[in-house]
């Protein structure tokens, strides 16, 4: 076979195209072609056809491309160039007696869809709408030769069923026959009445392009014109989903979004809806059978099996999706109501409730349960997930309304069902079953249940061994010729399933069964979970009870709210501010200043350990809240605060046990000669009051602060943090401020290797000294952090604290540590941060992990510092150190001790940096790592030789991993550095989620920086 030189190509362009251009040769399946950059900047692609192209075939191509060009409807598609002499169609010699044919086309720019990552749910939707714009722009052009035999058409999908048994055996050949059987049974009888038209037919992960733009893409169009084929247009859609649906966890997912994309351009019919599942399922069959004779024709040719494995891998999971559901996620995607007969059933139920019967005897007393995921009835997390104590947390609340039957609602996003047993992996993130799409029945263990209306039985079994919750049964209630519905009945007794058989006649009010027990129902609370069914979607004795809620609208449809069959109305749900009317209501009445993370809002509800849950009942790892030092919610915190505001709480003018057993175990954790404590409110009240003891004490106002620090939101406060006062709105710092540069060996003045970086800058803090003495004044105190963390999470280089305390105090002022986020063991190897560095300050403030999000802060100094404050004037908080305060901060250090946090601050941490640190080598966008225990930070930079920050790469970041189920956020002086600060709980199979994440999205378009 002959091959054709770049530079004959050249000579070739510019003899019959006038073109002058660099010419570099493009892979190819069986045409060659070449990429041409003309001098005049214009660029170009020639497709020299394969020797057995026939001619018809290219001017249909032409024809489409020109057809395309003429439509206005948002496109990006090649044009066909004519050669100087006007054809559209040259010839070009191969060395036989039949020379080539050759094409000069415009060249569109992207990148092929496999080449692109993410896939977000945006860009599968804008796939879904450039196929719908084809197909629009398509619909009135028509050209003989389209109507012809193309084997990768799926309408034509029937020259595949001689071969499907030489395709596999075992397994797989049943999918391939499931599938088939589809198609015939499903597809073909509907053909008559599917649009056609002609199709584009290809869009494949190499011919859809994508912009180049990473942090915006865009899908403007395909190349590739050679499969293009008049059949059903429905087919445009199949195909791309049969691509963009490869290698996805959900591919049903990703297929409705492609499907909401075609839609909103060019709307599906019902019937095309119906088919779409069957019509990507065969595209995949054609292409293994194609694969399968090509092992045979040519096992040299690894193109041609290029999408083989992953089409199998895609048809296996979409073996697990039983067709109607599928179809109703698609009508579902499109706005239509998912479940084609979920009208019927609520004009139906509407006019027959009165004939129905409720499933248990219908008590006097009454009272309906809040199991949602911010429940204040349920309280902690703990009463959720342990099984003792939702069963006594359920009966406290009958009791309490002097109930003896209690429902739990529908459509209620439930935290029961957010522990990792529950999880699942979805395109981007875990996800979780979380929305009760049944009614629950709380009463006692052997309560009769009762059929609700005339039926059979239609399935039962006793799920207790793989469901855990027990014994079910399901009744199928035929009440009109074109309605069945299904009644199910679950958490039963092991004998209610003594008596069955499918079949079996039930009539309204006959006992079927009762209620089961704590050891037959996986430990739940005795209570019948009662659902409605309107498609049982091929199972027996068995159907999901929660649904996830990025498809509560679809499993609603399917199973409607129980209330309508036994009352003739829907449930009442609880009252819940939606998302945006919260940050409407911010907008408008809160401070203007107050800011929300993450581009899209998180409404929180419930906090648990190292996860925060929102109101769907998404977990979030978070990586990010260090004020929960001890685990969100920490039950023994909790109830520690709980037991002493019901008994008191009141001032400190008053003698009370706690605040002498808090400050007596706060100092137990300090070095001598810190004595005495003062205890207030927040970290910023704390930094206020170490001002004022400095300043009492030394007789001097003057304060030396760092470059990017951070002390609290009080007026003081920020006059000291450069963070505030040298960033947006701020003046500047004030005369009596003096900021020394950040002591950052990373970036900062000194780099690391330098073996005096520590003298260098502790030589800044003596020639602040120095400048204020020369103006009469010394300094009243030195404030750091121990770990600066709004600068970076930047650690201080060793011997720094030591000479710059040894400074300070010769010039006869006081060291002050601020501990508000580094102190209570984070730091791994000390209890403090600042005990790294073998300094013992004068001053230690500490906040936020001691109160484990109660506001609550300490003050500690020396015994002459405070007795130099009692001047005469009374220090008085009227919060500070009340009894309720002071048994959260004592549990707060017991927790600490009891559960080893600050070691497990040190292993966890260590094994994350070293895991931090891996990825370092591995993505150069990471310039560093750095921070003691779970104090950590990695710096994303474009280069690693200038340091330029990469702050757009680290906000997309942050962002991203908000997708993937992490709370992250950025700091530093250009926002580039990512902190890690969770609370102390943080796991190393925690560490391991987080890293597989960060690798995940290091391997995005947008973190590849030039």
């Amino acid at each position: 076979m002959k091959t054709y030189s770049s530079p004959e190509i050249a000579d070739f362009v510019l003899k019959n195209f006038g073109l002058q251009a660099e010419v570099q040769p493009l892979p190819g399946e069986l045409d060659f072609n070449f990429f041409l950059r003309a001098t005049d900047g214009r660029s170009f692609i020639l497709k020299i056809a394969n020797a057995e192209e026939k001619r018809g075939c290219l001017e249909l191509q032409n024809a489409v491309m020109h057809h395309l060009a003429t439509k206005d409807v948002g496109l990006q598609v090649s044009t066909v160039v004519n050669a100087k002499n006007g054809r559209d169609i040259l010839e070009i010699a191969d060395g036989s007696s039949q020379p080539r044919m050759v094409r000069l086309l415009t060249w569109v720019d992207g990148r092929p869809w496999a080449k692109v990552n993410p896939h977000s749910p945006a860009l599968l939707i804008q796939l879904g709408a450039m196929c719908g714009k084809l197909c629009v722009a398509l619909s009135d052009f028509d050209h003989a030769e389209a109507h012809r035999f193309m084997k990768w058409d799926p309408s034509q999908a029937m020259w595949i069923k001689p071969h499907l048994n030489l395709v596999v055996d075992g397994e797989r050949n049943e999918w391939v026959h499931h599938f088939y059987t589809l198609f015939e049974q499903r597809v073909v009888p509907l053909m008559p009445s599917l649009r056609k038209s002609v199709n584009y037919n290809d869009a494949n992960d190499y011919n859809v392009l994508v912009s180049n733009d990473a942090t915006d893409p865009r899908v403007p169009g395909v190349i590739d014109f050679g499969d293009v084929v008049y059949t059903h247009t429905v087919n445009e859609l199949a195909i791309a989903i049969a691509y963009a649906a490869m290698d996805k966890p959900d591919p049903l997912d990703a297929a409705c979004q492609v499907v909401k994309g075609f839609n909103s351009v060019c709307p599906l019919t019902d019937e095309e809806l119906s088919v779409i599942f069957s019509l990507v399922a065969t595209r995949l069959l054609i292409s293994i059978t194609c694969a399968a004779l090509n092992r045979v024709e040519h096992p040299e040719n690894e193109y041609l099996q290029i999408s083989d494995k992953p089409a199998w891998d895609l048809l296996e999971k979409l073996r697990a999706i039983a067709p109607e559901l599928a179809h109703y996620a698609f009508r579902n995607a499109c706005g239509k109501e998912a479940c084609t007969i979920h009208e019927k059933f609520v004009q139906w139920a509407s006019a027959h409730y009165k004939a129905m019967n409720f499933p248990v005897k219908n008590a006097k007393n009454i009272t309906w349960l809040d199991l949602s995921v911010g429940s204040l009835d349920a309280g902690n997390s703990q009463n959720l997930l342990d099984a003792d104590m939702l069963d006594k947390q359920v009966q406290t609340l009958m009791a309490d309304a002097d109930a003896t039957l209690a429902i739990g609602r529908y459509d209620e996003a439930r935290a029961l069902y957010t522990t990792d047993a529950f999880a699942t992996q979805g395109n981007d993130s875990q996800t979780w079953r979380t929305v009760h799409i049944g009614m629950d029945f709380f009463t006692q263990q052997q309560t009769e249940v009762f059929a609700v209306c005339d039926g059979t039985v239609h399935s039962f079994a006793n799920n207790a061994a793989e469901r855990d919750y027990g014994p079910t049964i399901i009744l199928e209630h035929k009440v009109a010729d074109d309605l069945i519905f299904y009644t199910l009945y679950g958490h039963l007794s092991t004998n209610s399933l003594t008596a069955l058989n499918v079949g079996k006649t039930v009539r309204r009010g006959d006992v079927i069964g009762h209620v089961g027990g704590r050891r037959e129902n996986g430990n739940w609370p005795p209570h019948l979970h009662f659902q409605i069914v309107l498609d049982m979607l091929g199972k027996q004795g068995d159907f999901p009870g929660v649904a996830y809620a990025h498809q509560r609208t679809l499993w609603k449809s399917i199973c409607p709210d129980p209330w309508l069959l036994l009352t003739g109305k829907p449930s009442e749900q609880l009252a819940s501010l939606s998302s945006q009317h919260i940050v409407d209501y911010r907008k408008e009445h809160l401070g203007k200043n107050m800011s929300i993370s993450y581009r899209e809002p998180i409404k929180m509800v419930r906090g648990n350990g190292v996860h925060l849950l929102d109101d769907a009942g998404r977990r979030y790892l978070d990586t990010v809240n260090n004020v929960a030092h001890v685990g969100h919610e920490h039950p023994r915190v909790v109830r520690a605060g709980q037991r002493q505001m019901a008994v008191l709480n009141t001032n400190t003018r008053y003698l009370h046990d706690n605040i002498v057993k808090f400050v007596e175990a706060m100092l137990e954790t300090m070095p001598p000669p810190l004595n005495v404590a003062f205890i207030v409110n927040s970290g910023s009240e704390a930094n206020e009051l170490g001002m004022r003891l400095a300043r009492n004490y030394t007789g001097q106002k003057d304060m030396i602060v760092s470059e990017v620090g951070y002390h609290g939101n009080t007026g003081g406060c920020i006059e000291i943090s450069s963070y505030k006062f040298d960033g947006a709105g701020g003046k500047g710092a004030a005369p009596h401020v003096h900021v020394v540069p950040i002591p950052d060996v990373y970036r900062g003045l000194y780099r690391a290797g330098d073996p005096h970086v520590a003298s260098h800058y502790a030589g800044h803090v003596k020639q602040a000294i120095a400048n204020m003495q020369a103006q009469g004044r010394n300094p009243a105190a030195f404030i750091f952090e121990s770990v600066i963390s709004c600068g970076g999470q930047v650690e201080l280089p060793e011997n720094f604290l030591k000479q710059a305390y040894q400074h300070v105090r010769e010039a006869g002022g006081v060291c002050l540590a601020d501990e508000v986020q580094t102190g209570c063991g984070r730091a791994g190897d000390h209890f403090w941060a600042f005990q790294q560095h073998d300094v013992v300050p004068d001053i230690v403030t500490i906040g936020k992990p001691i109160g484990n999000g109660h506001p609550l802060a300490v003050v500690v100094t020396t015994q002459a510092i405070a007795d130099a404050f009692k001047n005469g004037m009374e220090y008085f908080n009227t919060f500070g150190g009340n009894p309720v305060s002071c048994a959260i901060g004592l549990e707060v250090l017991k927790v600490i001790k009891d559960e080893g946090l600050q070691q497990n601050a040190k292993l966890v941490g260590n094994y994350l940096k070293a895991g931090l640190r891996d990825l370092m080598d591995r993505f150069p966008i990471v310039g560093d790592v750095r921070g003691p225990g779970l104090f950590i930070g990695f710096e994303l930079v474009k280069d690693r030789d200038t340091k330029a920050p990469a702050t757009e790469q680290a906000s997309y970041f942050a962002n991203r991993m908000r997708d993937k189920g992490i709370l992250m956020s950025t700091d530093g002086p250009f926002n580039n550095v990512l902190k890690i600060k969770p609370p102390l709980v943080f796991s190393s199979s925690n560490a391991d989620f987080l890293l597989d994440a960060i690798a995940a999205v290091l391997r995005e378009d947008v973190m590849h920086v030039q």
